[in-house]
């Protein structure tokens, strides 16, 4: 009975030590989480570069919203703030000559719409000498389009729901096509506003265009092309500051 009695009143002392040491850990183990995650899922971090684009995708949404609303308000200052000054008049007309080629103003028109799509071959009969890799739309097809069409005199062009100039990069992360922060799938839908039957004689001439049309009769790949009486582009809303500048040595 004594080593009984002895036991039973050690068990509280242990469970005295064991609770706050357990309660400490457990503080440091969420501090040190919260202090990694910063306010995000820990799993999400882990889900791939697409899944972190297509946040940033929302916050440029909504940073782009904060900028739409700031210049709003700057207008309507700047306005208001100096009826018939001719400085301010001037430079505003020199703004508005620039506006429509760096692609800041709404521009509608007929075009030409082109759609590029992922071949719906099976892997397993696939032709010999091709591979799964060329069953898909990549970053050069899509470009090669592009380019073709403002060679052809494109006045404006969208890619999907977003309008772009010629200085907007396209890229490509395994079958995605990632543009201007935001993830598309396939199928790309590219428009261009100009006269339809030069911007048709680019595709036609254009030597990528048409190495993609090999793979279009090789293996399926998407290619149409359709022409439009009227399309409505909205201003592009991206940034027309460049990052990197290079001197031009030519004179």
């Amino acid at each position: 009975m004594a080593r009984h009695s002895t036991f039973l009143t050690a068990r509280p002392s242990m469970w005295s030590v064991l609770v706050p040491v357990v309660a400490i850990f457990a503080g440091i183990l969420f501090a040190t989480s919260g202090s990694v995650a910063q306010g995000r899922s820990l799993r999400s971090d882990a889900s791939g570069l697409p899944d972190i684009i297509r946040q940033q995708t929302k916050d440029n949404t909504r940073m782009t919203e904060e900028l739409e609303t700031l210049s709003t308000e700057v207008d309507e200052l700047t306005r208001g703030g100096a009826p018939g000054n001719a400085e301010v008049d001037e430079i505003k007309r020199q703004g508005d000559a620039l506006a429509h080629a760096a692609g800041r103003t709404d521009v509608a028109g007929p075009g030409v719409e082109v759609q590029l799509t992922d071949s719906k071959l099976p892997v397993d009969q696939l032709p010999d000498g091709f591979s799964v890799d060329d069953i898909v739309v990549h970053q050069q097809d899509v470009q090669a389009v592009v380019n073709a069409l403002w060679a052809g005199g494109a006045e404006a062009m969208m890619i999907q729901d977003q309008r772009i100039i010629t200085t907007s990069a396209v890229r490509c992360v395994g079958n995605t096509l990632i543009l201007q922060g935001r993830v598309y799938s396939p199928p790309y839908r590219i428009r261009a506003i100009g006269e339809p039957s030069q911007l048709r004689d680019m595709l036609t001439q254009s030597p990528e265009v048409q190495i993609y049309q090999e793979y279009v009769r090789a293996v399926g790949l998407g290619y149409q092309v359709s022409s439009s009486d009227r399309f409505e582009f909205p201003a592009y809303a991206g940034s027309i500051t460049p990052d990197y500048a290079t001197v031009d040595g030519r004179s």
